[in-house]
């Protein structure tokens, strides 16, 4: 039953349209619309808004001059008749569809002949240290799935000998955004870095190493990128904001690039290495200089040589190279 007067009403028939209606194909003589009303317990009012619905939809004749109600057409006359004008209507709306698909690329060329440059673009310049941070403070907390950074110096330091302020992250992770970290080798040169990266990825954030990276980036849901300032110290540089399809296209691709071919930070929860290996690995695979190690870790250079050749002869490797190759292999780093 609820099934059938669906089906009425996507014929346009509403319980009091479809009441009048069928009290006109019954049986019963109704001599005036006051004797119609009271037959189908409704007011003269909304039997007259009725009749008027029904001879709109085509389910009533006109009522001619002396009579003073309308005949009903019959039920299968009046819903072929509906079918046959929805249809009609629908090839009217395929008709424009087709229509408005051909003038797409015209209709978007007007519009974008009338916009503005940064609403053509798609590129914002900010400029500005400080809104700058509050822009990738904005952009971070509205991540929903993803954040993607190529972490690379000279930083916006916290300290005078220049020490990158730490990544402010692990509050994404907290609530399920994935977040991955390429960091540039010289990054971590910087006492300390290294330990205080391996305590994010131990956070759960993911990151890797690689030299020479091309570019600072922060990409937020595969949607928006933006590319800080070359040298954060210099107060007349500015950032890049990009929503621009084209340039997402491709630095989404540049970030996979250079994730793929960097190596692990911090040991995994499988790992079989001592504590402190994971930091010493990490400073390997950066290429770091025995002393470099040394003055990092706040210990005599020869003990950083003889914990690199234990590393070394645990994991069968001849060169350092091999050995981190060799630590992502057996699970010793995250991946």
């Amino acid at each position: 039953m609820e099934q059938a007067r669906a089906q009425w009403r996507s014929l346009g028939l509403g319980d009091g349209e479809l009441a009048v209606y069928e009290a006109l194909l019954g049986p019963a003589q109704h001599d005036s619309r006051a004797a119609l009303a009271r037959s189908v317990g409704m007011t003269a009012h909304q039997v007259a808004a009725a009749l008027a619905h029904l001879l709109e939809r085509g389910f009533v004749h006109p009522a001619p001059a002396e009579a003073r109600l309308p005949t009903a057409v019959s039920p299968a006359t009046a819903i072929r008749n509906q079918i046959h004008l929805r249809r009609a209507q629908l090839l009217g709306a395929s008709s424009d569809l087709e229509t408005l698909t051909a003038s797409v690329d015209r209709l978007a060329a007007e519009v974008l002949g009338r916009a503005a440059p940064p609403q053509r673009t798609g590129i914002e310049t900010v400029s500005d240290g400080r809104a700058i941070a509050d822009r990738v403070a904005a952009l971070l907390a509205s991540a929903q799935s993803e954040v993607n950074l190529l972490d690379r110096p000279p930083y916006a330091a916290s300290a005078s000998d220049g020490m990158p302020a730490p990544l402010a992250v692990t509050d994404l992770v907290e609530r399920g955004v994935r977040v991955r970290v390429v960091v540039d080798r010289a990054g971590l040169e910087f006492p300390g870095r290294a330990r205080g990266l391996g305590e994010l990825a131990e956070q759960g954030v993911e990151i890797r190493v690689a030299p020479d990276l091309p570019t600072k980036l922060i990409t937020v849901d595969r949607q928006v990128t933006l590319l800080p300032p070359t040298d954060a110290a210099d107060p007349t540089q500015a950032a890049l904001v990009v929503n621009d399809a084209l340039l997402g296209n491709a630095l989404v691709p540049l970030f996979e690039e250079i994730w793929q071919r960097a190596l692990p930070i911090g040991l995994s929860g499988t790992e079989t290495g001592t504590d402190g290996d994971g930091e010493l690995l990490t400073m390997l695979a950066s290429g770091l200089k025995d002393e470099a190690i040394a003055r990092r870790l706040d210990v005599h250079v020869h003990t950083v040589r003889r914990r690199i050749s234990r590393l070394m002869s645990d994991l069968s490797a001849e060169t350092r190279f091999q050995a981190g190759i060799q630590a992502m292999r057996r699970g010793w780093l995250a991946p």
